[in-house]
């Protein structure tokens, strides 16, 4: 019971609200001339709700998640993990030995998925098409996010110049505003103990909308059944066919939601989720639809505020309470789904980065960004009060929604190709069936731009040059420090002393490239008197997937031979990780990571050639050869044994001074050492080294791109927070220096 509520108020909050406009913005345009436009609406309808939340989002598009998380984004990520398409590197060879990376077993259809995944990889144009895709859709969903709550908690309290026929619109608008600003004020609390206290009002909403919908059909007679035949959607073009193509921008908005579902998928499992929309989500709907359309047949000038109008007299007022507070649900559950959309976006540097707090200890999925609240509160007063009407907003709705949808077919057929390696036919017939349908309904809801939908449109584009800039520019520095980190050479001249004085202590030096010395360790060796006795190069990575556990968080290595006492870490997090981590409790799982890593060193060492390993290479994956089915043989990449072993990452390298006449002894001896100048180093105290570079353009740029760097990205990501202030380091630790990378 806890689980349907909660899946109730999170999932389908949003589609859930659709009959309270639905009907409204349809017949808005053109007046209703007789029972057979009724009957073909509703069958559009019908169809509409069949076609796109039942088959293409709950059947088909849910299994399209990415170990339980869903969104446009977590398709991207989904698609990362099995290509190489991010244009900022965001894997590396030793990340495929973690567990969430999954080795699978040959199919029939490996081959054709195998030159998808080359296509994909060699070109650098499908892979920028790829990420403009996503960038767009996201940029349409948080859109959607912001037209939902104004559309939702407008139309709901529209009802009530049904109630109270003298009521005027300036009303209904100050009492939406009003409910919004208290919806976005208590958004922070949004635990799952809260989602528990709404989850039975949608129940009851739901209720409400099959038993209202059942009330009409015995009162004005089951005429409305007819529109189940689908002849009357060709009847209802036939008549009039640009009216009809007029009313599809209206008619999608029964689906709105529908990405909603998928998005706010989290941990629900995703045959719970089929289970109750089948069950109870679509007949309580279907009925809802069935009844207001027996009304209208009864009524045909009623075409405003149909379903208030179609509720019977002496329950009036307690419907029209429960479809309020049904909005605000609806309008949670989308805010909620934005959320999850811009961390996903953070995580894969796509979207500056911004404060998480999560609102529930359980639920690692349950958060809150302070930033993004306020916005899309400050965001959606604005198009309450710039267009004040639901038939505008709901043209800007459909717009939106589409633009979600449309992004979502085209990603499902890469996943179908390339992960899921369905049958080619099964794969164009979802294509051509949904995004042909799609478009359809794309072009009627442009139609309408000059009613509403040009605001979002530049709302739209706005976000989308923000998510642009920030990935290019992000893309762009990266590249910077790839090239200019410090050669192997370099380092070897300076000698294990680095030129310098050792000093006891723990030097924690943060940077983004995860091979190699970066640039600003060789300016802390010119311009400090001394170095710390140990080195640690942290790099703090977001690979694409939900979750690292903890055993596989850090990735170690060592930089050149024994006698340096440096060595590189990568701390790996998913998108659904938490990084709010104290620096006392980070620097404590790193050391302790790091003396596992140099005991397993000492171990593989004991048992390999005395060759050297450069540090820098990825260590070779061995091949199994495996037998299908069908007796054919595969050669595969397994990981090695080391790499089995909790916490157990990259081979270590040999140190050139490894002794010959009795390694054993002498790997134990080194390790009893270098394990007690690691405590030493420990007690003595950890300082971090931080790189905070000014990035601009190089001098012969072109303008456009001075422009960009120079000033819009300097923007972004001078008020962004850092990714290492996640971790709170105390300023007496950290050592910052600016230095001017230009790119």
């Amino acid at each position: 019971m806890f689980l349907a509520l909660q899946t109730l108020a999170v999932v389908f909050g949003d589609i859930g609200i659709s009959p309270l406009y639905t009907f409204d913005v349809m017949f808005n345009k053109y007046p209703i001339l007789g029972e057979e436009d009724v009957l073909g609406a509703l069958s559009l309808v019908l169809y509409t709700l069949i076609l796109m939340p039942l088959v293409k989002y709950v059947l088909v598009v849910l299994w399209a998640n990415d170990d339980g998380e869903g969104g446009i984004f977590a398709l991207y990520s989904l698609i990362c993990r099995n290509a190489k398409v991010s244009l900022i590197p965001n894997q590396a060879h030793s990340e495929k030995r973690m567990s969430s990376f999954r080795l699978k077993l040959p199919t029939p259809e490996l081959e054709r998925s195998i030159k998808v995944k080359e296509k994909l990889e060699s070109s650098l144009l499908l892979k920028k098409l790829l990420l403009g895709l996503v960038l767009f859709g996201t940029s349409m969903f948080i859109s959607n996010g912001v037209i939902t709550p104004a559309m939702s908690v407008l139309s709901a309290v529209s009802g009530l110049k049904v109630g109270i026929p003298n009521a005027s619109h300036d009303i209904v608008v100050m009492i939406s505003v009003a409910l919004l600003v208290i919806l976005y004020g208590v958004q922070r609390f949004a635990t799952s103990k809260m989602g528990f206290a709404i989850g039975p009002s949608l129940l009851i909403w739901f209720c409400c909308l099959g038993g209202i919908g059942i009330y009409n059909l015995s009162k004005y007679g089951p005429a409305a059944f007819k529109a189940f035949n689908p002849l009357y959607i060709i009847y209802y073009f036939g008549r009039n066919p640009f009216q009809a193509w007029l009313s599809l921008g209206g008619c999608l908005l029964c689906a709105t939601g529908s990405e909603a579902i998928f998005a706010n998928l989290c941990y629900f499992p995703v045959r719970y989720v089929q289970s109750m929309f089948m069950l109870l989500v679509l007949p309580c709907l279907v009925l809802a639809y069935l009844g207001q359309a027996a009304f209208l047949i009864a009524n045909q000038n009623s075409s405003e505020q149909i379903f208030f109008s179609s509720i019977p007299n002496g329950v009036f007022w307690p419907v029209f309470l429960i479809a309020n507070l049904a909005a605000l649900i609806a309008s949670r559950t989308m805010t909620t789904a934005i959320f999850q959309c811009i961390k996903q976006s953070i995580a894969l540097g796509c979207f500056p980065r911004l404060k998480i707090i999560h609102t529930s200890r359980k639920f690692m999925s349950k958060i809150y960004i302070p930033v993004v609240n306020w916005f899309l509160l400050v965001s959606c007063l604005g198009f309450i009060l710039l267009f004040r009407s639901i038939y505008d907003v709901g043209n800007a709705y459909a717009i939106a929604e589409l633009g979600v949808m449309i992004m979502a077919t085209v990603y499902v057929a890469i996943i179908m190709l390339l992960i899921w390696e369905t049958n080619i036919v099964k794969v164009m017939l979802f294509v051509i069936m949904f995004l042909s349908l799609e478009l359809v309904f794309f072009s009627s809801a442009l139609s309408s731009v000059g009613d509403g939908g040009w605001a979002l449109l530049i709302f739209a584009s706005v976000l989308l040059m923000i998510m642009f800039i920030w990935n290019y520019g992000s893309k762009l520095k990266y590249d910077s420090e790839v090239k200019q980190k410090l050669s192997k050479n370099l380092m070897r001249k300076l000698g294990p002393n680095l030129g310098t004085i050792r000093a006891p202590g723990l030097g924690l030096v943060y940077s983004e490239i995860v091979k190699g010395v970066p640039a600003i360790f060789g300016h802390f060796l010119t311009s400090l008197p001394a170095i710390h006795s140990i080195i640690v190069f942290v790099c703090i990575r977001n690979v694409p997937v939900p979750v690292v556990p903890q055993s596989e968080r850090f990735l170690f290595q060592r930089v050149c031979s024994r006698g340096y006492h440096m060595f590189r870490c990568i701390a790996r997090y998913g998108y659904k990780d938490k990084k709010q981590e104290h620096h006392g409790i980070f620097e404590r799982l790193l050391i302790e990571g790091l003396e596992k890593y140099i005991q397993r060193e000492a171990v593989e060492l004991s048992l390999q050639s005395e060759d050297d390993i450069d540090s820098d290479e990825e260590p070779p994956t061995p091949v199994r050869t495996i037998m299908a089915p069908n007796g054919s043989l595969y050669s595969l990449e397994v990981p090695l044994l080391v790499d089995l072993i909790p916490s157990a990452d990259v081979i270590p390298e040999v140190s050139c001074s490894t002794p010959r006449h009795d390694p054993v002894i002498d790997y134990q001896q080194n390790l009893e050492l270098e394990l007690a100048f690691i405590r030493q180093a420990k007690h003595s105290g950890a300082v971090y080294l931080i790189d905070n570079p000014i990035v601009k353009a190089r001098k012969d740029s072109w303008f456009f791109k001075k422009l960009i760097i120079n000033y819009f990205f300097a923007f972004l990501r001078n008020n962004c927070r850092r990714a290492i202030m996640s971790m709170s380091i105390p300023h007496s630790n950290r050592m910052q220096v600016r230095l001017t990378s230009y790119v």
